[in-house]
């Protein structure tokens, strides 16, 4: 026997959203991408292709729509002959593109190597979640303040105490407007890059196949670091921006060997230089930073 949800109320409201969803998906008509806005870039693997549809509906069924959405997968056989909930969406505007088998990396490192010249800002987004209707208006906003910043949904901020960078799960959450290079963008809620950050990544190539292979956040605060490209968080909503799809399992070994297995804290620790973390525990951008705005 299965035990009770600790939430009843919130299980039973993702569940009644999860079944709207699949109702949008199934029988919606309508294009779920438009001409102008960022490209919404994700991947999914295993057993959650047959309910990633169900992010991709939320995504497409929201205030603003992206002017693409690529799905990257690995298996060529999924791509090729893809579930009927997928390919209903590709008819409606979904691209689905195979690429290499980069773990975490696929959700944006095949997108940043599509394009010959990035003109439009790149939103990553999950697929073991439902998006609110305001997700991507809110990182569209966000981005308009500052089109020269990563501004992401959710933005943790890394604690420096006596000059020491305390661990990963010491670190609190950026809940303010201050510009400092200890800014860490999480990807769980959706992270919007600028045109100009996806030329940094494409000139970074795949370094983090050697040093970073499972922790995408940590080589991408790395490379926005590098390049002192500020990262931001998008203003408080008042309302939920994303709901876990009930009956996905989401990814524990990911989760427990990043964070509570310390790997974040490993791999900061072999990418950053010296001059790096002397950045991140003054706390401040150098003055002559060229900041784009």
């Amino acid at each position: 026997m299965r035990p009770l949800p600790r939430d009843p109320v919130a299980f039973l409201s993702a569940r009644l959203r999860m079944a709207i969803t699949a109702g949008r998906a199934r029988f919606g008509r309508s294009s779920i991408v438009s001409t102008d806005g960022p490209v919404v870039s994700l991947t999914s693997f295993g057993a959650r292709v047959s309910s990633v549809h169900l992010a991709i509906a939320s995504i497409g069924h929201g205030d603003v729509r992206p002017a693409r959405i690529v799905l990257w997968l690995d298996d060529p056989e999924l791509v090729a002959h893809p579930p009927a909930p997928l390919r209903r969406l590709r008819r409606r505007g979904l691209e689905i593109r195979v690429c290499d088998d980069l773990g975490p990396h696929k959700k944006y490192h095949p997108y940043v190597h599509s394009v010959d010249a990035h003109d439009r800002p790149m939103v990553t987004a999950d697929d073991d979640v439902l998006y609110a209707r305001h997700w991507l208006a809110a990182l569209i906003d966000a981005h308009r303040v500052r089109p020269d910043a990563i501004v992401a949904h959710r933005v943790n901020r890394i604690t420096v105490e006596d000059g020491v960078v305390l661990p990963y799960v010491r670190w609190g959450r950026a809940v303010d407007d201050l510009d400092t290079p200890r800014n860490y963008a999480v990807g769980v809620k959706g992270i919007l890059y600028p045109p100009h950050f996806l030329e940094v990544l494409r000139r970074a190539g795949a370094g983090f196949t050697a040093v970073a292979p499972g922790s995408s956040d940590t080589w991408l605060h790395h490379c926005s670091l590098r390049a002192q490209v500020s990262v931001l968080p998008v203003p408080p909503a008042a309302r939920p921006v994303i709901v876990p799809l009930r009956g996905v399992r989401r990814s524990p070994a990911l989760l427990e060997q990043n964070v509570d297995a310390g790997r974040n804290d490993r791999v900061r620790g072999a990418l950053w230089s010296a001059e790096d973390e002397r950045l991140v525990v003054a706390g401040a951008w150098p003055d002559e930073r060229d900041v784009l705005q």
